[in-house]
């Protein structure tokens, strides 16, 4: 292992982070797109594509995916608070909000 690698994981370790977090995220990532492969979920760009105009001034902090319900959560903060928009993901609609 070069020490530019083994630096980065002590680091990562360091700030509480493990391995399983990336590979989460792969998995979200994974599973979004079997599900649109299968014709189960638009593709995320579409979703992306409808809400995030009509999000005025929020900033968007990132989408994740549950492949059980086939819902996109997307992750937005306006005014220093987060907020998640849930979003069918075969309909593109929003289904719920939480947060503030």
């Amino acid at each position: 292992m070069t020490s530019m690698k083994r630096l980065f994981l002590t680091l990562l370790i360091a700030l509480g982070a493990t391995p399983s977090l990336a590979a989460d995220r792969r998995g979200d990532q994974y599973d979004a797109l079997h599900a649109r492969r299968a014709g189960q979920a638009m593709s995320l760009r579409d979703i992306e594509n409808r809400i995030l105009p009509r999000m005025g001034d929020a900033d968007y902090l990132g989408p994740e995916f549950d492949q059980s319900m086939s819902v996109y959560r997307l992750k937005f903060m306006r005014s220093g608070r987060v907020f998640w928009l849930d979003v069918d993901a075969r309909t593109g609609d929003v289904i719920g909000r939480s947060g503030r």
